[in-house]
């Protein structure tokens, strides 16, 4: 786990700043300081902590650790074990800042190409955008790997602990601002029927015709079978099938709240499903969408309940939610 966090990745959320008042370094690299906290800049070895958003310039944003509400930690590479790096790229930024400093960066793509020889993204055209802030700096010194590592993963299983604690409020502030009234099972999934459908429940054994839209208690968008819907929210996928999903209670390998959450519903009903992370993803964030400890939103319609055979889930089967294969277009537990 501690390796898994010590990488760069892609993160974005804010809006591009003003072309202007950039400088210019190496490498056709571009940057302007939004606050120089006057500290010492970062060195091969060092690790930081910080806040990132990654566009393109596009308008299109790549990654937000906003939205995750964890931050990304980065090592700053030493020069002696730096492969394929050069001036003006990803490392040269880190260098730039120390603790409490915040920058925008504009990666040149035509450098990055030049001198690693891989071709330019197609989803950009001139440069990609880097908007950091720096919440901590770890500091190599004299310390041993393992101690450096160690004080990362402190704070790394400190902003976990800070999510967990959190998700109460956010469910409370979520039905508290969309004025709701939702009932509450024994397993803590709340829900609100809007339209109650005919006929009878689905149980164990049936399959259920759904469309559905997911989201955060903050209203962010992650998953829809509507591709209006999507393509408002800016998830659209071309290669994606937008259409009713079917879902075979208790067999299917949705995550718990699904599971539950469906067999409350019947034919041509409408509901609101709060789920928490219990019932979801847990501490297990997954890609670039959906938090740790990240209570879930879904907006279901039954379109349909086909009666299958009401047999027992299968004993040696995964349990369903719980580290089951992933379904295309469910929300599993990966």
């Amino acid at each position: 786990m501690k390796k898994s966090i010590l990488v760069l990745t892609a993160a974005a959320g804010l809006l591009f700043a003003s072309c202007q008042n950039f400088k210019k370094a190496e490498g056709g690299l571009e940057y302007k300081f939004l606050k120089d906290n006057g500290g010492e800049k970062a060195v091969g070895g060092d690790i930081l902590a910080m806040d990132l958003i990654v566009a393109t310039d596009r308008d299109s944003v790549l990654a937000n650790t906003y939205d995750l509400g964890m931050s990304q930690i980065a090592p700053v590479i030493p020069d002696s074990l730096m492969q394929g790096g050069y001036p003006g790229d990803n490392n040269t930024m880190l260098k730039m800042l120390g603790e409490g400093d915040s920058a925008i960066f504009r990666l040149n793509l035509d450098t990055m190409a030049a001198k690693t020889g891989q071709p330019k993204p197609e989803f950009a055209d001139k440069y990609i955008q880097f908007t950091i802030k720096v919440k901590k700096v770890f500091k190599k010194g004299n310390l041993t790997d393992s101690a450096l590592f160690d004080q990362v993963n402190k704070y790394y299983l400190a902003e976990i602990e800070s999510l967990k604690k959190s998700e109460e409020g956010k469910i409370s502030s979520y039905v508290e601002k969309n004025k709701l009234s939702p009932k509450k099972t024994a397993s803590g999934l709340q829900y609100v029927i809007k339209e109650e459908g005919t006929g009878a429940n689905p149980v164990v054994g049936d399959t259920v015709v759904i469309n559905y839209t997911g989201g955060l208690t903050n209203g962010k968008i992650f998953d829809t079978s509507d591709p209006e819907v999507a393509k408002k929210n800016s998830i659209f996928h071309p290669m994606k099938p937008y259409e009713a999903l079917r879902v075979r209670v208790g067999h299917t390998p949705v995550i718990a709240g699904w599971t539950e959450g469906l067999q409350l519903l019947k034919k041509g009903g409408k509901a609101t499903l709060i789920i928490p992370s219990a019932l979801g993803y847990g501490e297990r964030q997954q890609q670039n969408s959906i938090p740790a400890y990240a209570p879930l939103i879904f907006d279901v319609e039954v379109v349909d309940i086909i009666a299958g055979p009401k047999e027992e889930p299968n004993p040696l089967a995964p349990p369903v939610g719980q580290g089951a294969p992933v379904i295309e277009g469910a929300p599993t537990v990966k």
